[in-house]
Formats: C-alpha cells, sequence, structure tokens
C-alpha cells in the first residue's frame, strides 16, 4: 500500500474537490464519488483497489455508527419508536423475505437460504446516502427523524438476518428454536454490552484528569472497544455502538465541558466527513474486482438481475411505507400514536423512495467466504455480489437523483411546526435572557455593584443586545458567570425533554453558543 501512496493521497483530494463540486450543483455528493471510482476504476495502469470487508466492518462501521448516533435525537428517536422499529426490523425481514423469494423462483441455482443471504444483504438502507440528499430539500421534521432512526438500527437487524442466512446455506440447515436463542443474545447482548462500556467510559471521563485532547482520544477508543467486545461474544456489535452512543450523546453535559463538546464535534464531523467520502469511492473502484468475479457468466443477465432486485426492494419499501400509514390509522382507535393526524400520503412515498443501498451492502457481500467447510467453491458468491452493487448503484443514481425532484413535486406536510425557525429562536432567546436575569437578580444581585462586568452583562440580558463586553479576569467573576450558563444549559435541556415538538437541532444550536460563551470566558481567564 505504501508504493500507492501518492494515488490514494490523490483520491482524498479528488474527494474533497467532488463533493465541493455536489454541494455547488446540489447533486448528493455519494452519487458523484461512486461515478468517479466507476470511471477511475476504468483508467489504465490504476492500482487495483481490493476492498476487505474486515476493513469496512471494524474500522470504518464503527465511527460512522457512533457519530450518527451522538447525532440524533433520543427525544425523536421515542416519540417516532413504533414506526423506527418496524422498519428496522419488520420491513428490512419482510424486504429480505421477499428478495428471497424472488431469487429462489427467477435467478437460476438460488435456494431459498441464498436467496435470504442475498435478502439480508440488500435489505438496509444506508443513512449517509439519504442524508446528503436530504439536506438539499426542506422534509419534515418527523420525515428526517424517521428516517435518522430507522437508519441506526436497520443495519443491525439485516446482519442477524446475513448471519443465519449463510450458515443455512454453508450447511443446509436451519434450527429454528437455535437460531431464535442467537437473536435473542444478539439484540439484548448487543445493548447491554453497548450500555455497560458506555458506562464505564463515561465514568473515565469523569474520574481521570482528562483535557480536550483526552476526552476526543476517549471518543475515539469507545466505539471500537464496543464493536470488537460484543462481536467477540456473537453479539450485534452495531447494536453495541449505537446503544452506547446514544448513552453517551444523552450524558454529554454530564461528563464534557464546554471545550471537549465544541472540539469532539469538530473532529468528528470532519473524521466522518473523510470516512464516507472514500467508502463510497471504493464502491466504485472495486468495479474491476467484483465484475471479474463472473467469469463466463453473461454480464447483461446478471445486470437484468440486479435490476430486477432492486426493483423488488423500491415496491416492498413503498408498499411498506403505506402499510405503516394504514396501520397507524387502525391502531390510533386503540392506542395513543405520536400522531393522531393522517401524515398525509406524500410522506409515505418519500419514505419509501429513501431506499438508497451503501457501505453496509458492499461489506456483507464481500465478508462470504470463497470456499465451504469442505473446500468447494461458495455457492453464488459471484453473482450475490455483483447484484449487491448493482443495486447499490442503481439506488444511488435512480433514487439519488430524483429524490430531490420528487420531494419538490410532492412535498410532504408539516404538521409539526408551524412556526418558523427565526421564531423560535427569538423566543428562546428571550426565554435564557430571562433566566440568566432571574439568575443574577435571585442570588446575585449584592455583586452587581462589585462586579461592572457582571452589571454590563446584565445590561445586555436586559435589553437583549448584543454589545460587546470586557469580560475582567476575576475568578468570582468567572465563577458567577459559569453558573448563570449552567442555569440556561439545565433551562435548555429541560425544555428539550418537557416539549416532544421541540426541534432539538435548535436546542442543540443554543447549547454550542452557551458552550461557545464559556470557552472565550475561559481563553480570557
Amino acid at each position: 500500500m505504501l508504493k500507492d501512496f501518492e494515488f490514494y493521497l490523490f483520491l482524498v483530494f479528488l474527494i474533497t474537490m467532488l463533493i465541493m463540486l455536489a454541494n455547488k450543483i446540489k447533486v448528493a455528493y455519494p452519487v458523484l464519488l461512486v461515478l468517479a471510482g466507476l470511471l477511475i476504476s476504468f483508467i489504465p495502469g490504476v492500482p487495483a483497489i481490493k476492498v476487505e470487508p474486515e476493513l469496512l466492518f471494524v474500522i470504518f462501521l464503527p465511527p460512522l455508527l457512533y457519530e450518527a448516533a451522538w447525532s440524533t435525537s433520543w427525544k425523536e428517536l421515542w416519540r417516532w419508536r413504533r414506526i423506527i422499529f418496524s422498519f428496522a426490523f419488520i420491513v428490512v425481514f419482510f424486504t429480505a423475505l421477499s428478495v428471497a423469494v424472488f431469487a429462489n423462483y427467477f435467478i437460476p441455482g438460488f435456494s431459498l437460504a441464498l436467496g435470504f443471504l442475498l435478502g439480508g444483504i440488500v435489505s438496509p438502507p444506508d443513512a449517509v446516502s439519504a442524508g446528503a440528499i436530504l439536506k438539499f430539500v426542506k422534509v419534515p421534521k418527523r420525515l428526517a427523524s424517521i428516517l435518522e432512526g430507522e437508519s441506526l438500527l436497520n443495519d443491525a437487524s439485516s446482519l442477524i438476518i446475513f448471519r443465519f442466512a449463510m450458515i443455512a446455506a454453508a450447511t443446509g440447515q436451519f434450527v429454528w428454536h437455535e437460531a431464535a436463542g442467537s437473536f435473542v443474545w444478539m439484540c439484548f447482548g448487543g445493548l447491554g454490552i453497548g450500555l455497560a462500556i458506555a458506562y464505564v467510559f463515561l465514568k473515565l471521563h469523569k474520574m481521570l484528569p482528562t483535557d480536550s485532547n483526552i476526552d476526543i482520544l476517549l471518543t475515539f477508543i469507545a466505539p471500537f472497544s464496543m464493536y470488537l467486545m460484543a462481536e467477540q461474544v456473537h453479539a450485534s456489535g452495531v447494536l453495541a455502538v449505537v446503544t452506547g452512543g446514544l448513552f453517551l450523546s444523552y450524558r454529554s453535559h454530564d461528563f464534557l465541558s464546554s471545550a471537549s463538546r465544541i472540539r469532539t464535534v469538530t473532529v468528528w464531523e470532519s473524521f466522518c466527513f473523510l470516512l464516507n467520502g472514500v467508502v463510497f469511492m471504493l464502491i466504485g473502484l472495486d468495479l474491476p474486482e467484483i465484475v471479474s468475479g463472473l467469469g463466463d457468466t453473461d454480464i447483461y443477465t446478471a445486470i437484468g438481475y440486479g435490476i430486477a432486485v432492486t426493483a423488488v426492494l423500491i415496491i416492498v419499501r413503498i408498499l411498506a411505507g403505506y402499510g405503516a400509514l394504514v396501520t397507524t390509522l387502525i391502531m390510533r382507535n386503540f392506542i395513543t400514536v405520536a400522531d393522531p393526524q393522517s401524515p398525509g400520503w406524500q410522506t409515505p412515498l418519500i419514505i419509501g423512495w429513501t431506499g438508497m443501498r451503501g457501505v453496509v451492502s458492499l461489506a456483507a457481500a464481500l465478508s462470504i467466504p470463497l470456499t465451504l467447510d469442505d473446500g468447494s467453491p461458495f455457492p453464488q458468491r459471484n453473482m450475490i455480489l455483483f447484484i449487491t452493487f448493482i443495486v447499490i448503484l442503481v439506488t444511488l443514481l435512480l433514487q439519488g437523483l430524483t429524490l430531490p425532484f420528487l420531494l419538490n413535486k410532492f412535498p410532504p406536510v408539516d404538521r409539526d411546526f408551524v412556526r418558523s425557525t427565526k421564531e423560535i429562536d427569538y423566543d428562546i432567546q428571550n426565554s435564557l435572557a430571562k433566566v440568566a436575569i432571574d439568575k443574577i437578580s435571585s442570588e446575585y444581585a449584592d455583586k452587581i455593584d462589585s462586579f461592572p462586568a457582571l452589571k454590563d452583562q446584565l445590561q445586555k440580558y436586559e435589553n437583549l443586545l448584543n454589545s460587546s463586553e470586557i469580560i475582567l479576569n476575576y475568578d468570582e467573576y468567572r465563577r458567577i458567570y459559569i453558573d448563570i450558563l449552567d442555569t440556561q444549559r439545565s433551562w435548555l435541556i429541560n425544555k428539550n425533554r418537557e416539549e416532544l415538538l421541540l426541534d432539538e437541532n435548535i436546542i442543540r444550536k443554543h447549547l454550542r453558543i452557551l458552550d461557545l460563551q464559556e470557552e472565550r470566558l475561559n481563553m480570557k481567564g
């Protein structure tokens, strides 16, 4: 690899340029990166790229899932838990079943077990692709929350199906009670291990004399520890990382300083930005190896199978979207649902069309062994790998390029947020100012004359002005100011937990502003 260092450095530069181009022309960057990888793979003399599944599963997957869990709202995840869990588990299973039945009937040489193997590989939509596309268009918060929550969990369910199908395809046997026991252990074992390791890291952050750099390093060690520990005991590493990430994100203000929170977010965003870019470029670059594995199989026939499987995936997901709508309309008569109103016919259509596949599907397909235990070739491995590649390519290009048009043509109705973000921002700023004024007036009234800067700060809150102030470097003043910021922080966190319809991204923005104010005060001290 070292001898091709210049080539890989060029790829990183190219990825950066292409993502800037994608932002400029309003196209999801995974689409451009995959196409660029395809074009580069046809250039003579380009080093052969062999994507190792272990590299994707162990190096790429844990940090990407961990970062996604940190940026996901637990409140929104819980609010839409029924539909999220339905899509992440039930819909993934029926998608895999549909692909299995189709492959068994229409693709020569595919048993039901091999069909399930293929279904488990291609059933989970890719979170990065949908997220990259949705940032260019305005969608209701509920839709974004459902897609984010689903993407955190569907990888786990699809990989569980993949493991069981792999055993059945390799051995020709499938013991239901053993599979059920393994399924329960993989789910609950993953959840338990993720929470346990997350709690250990929370204590490490609290007990050790850490600074911002150490805190960042610990956040990098955490997801790999969760994933490897869970996989070591045959539990779900994906669920462990997601659970641990959600737990630590929810408790982040308990163990990270304002400086650590600011710098950790910046470092993780840059790191995952690079990982996502490399992953989609590798998908395109891996084409020569995938095609060479077909051997004498007619490539046009294989492409036809891939397109047909893609059609099955799209149809099943759209039907699942409308099925979820009908189920909600029926069940709201018996239980309290998150939203008693109908979301409209547009929302299920959009959910159904956001099924782009990506890195997890490719990694799972590549992890199929070349041979069985007896040394014979693994049946249909090359065809499964090629179909997976076609599914990824077609969903990225077809759905990725048309989703913005679909959203503009049939915009989903936003029934949650009738007020604009600016209005909510203004109310929160006023409320925060009132919280600060009450804090100063009730607990530090006798200090106002002693600290001119505190008096100036009080005037600022009272007038809601952004006037600059000179912070006096008195330890006591700093303590008072930080206490005020902590009170505002607690108010924001409580408000977020109490108001289900309040967009958590707005709350996080104001929490970040408070962190920046505290960091500026510390730097001046």
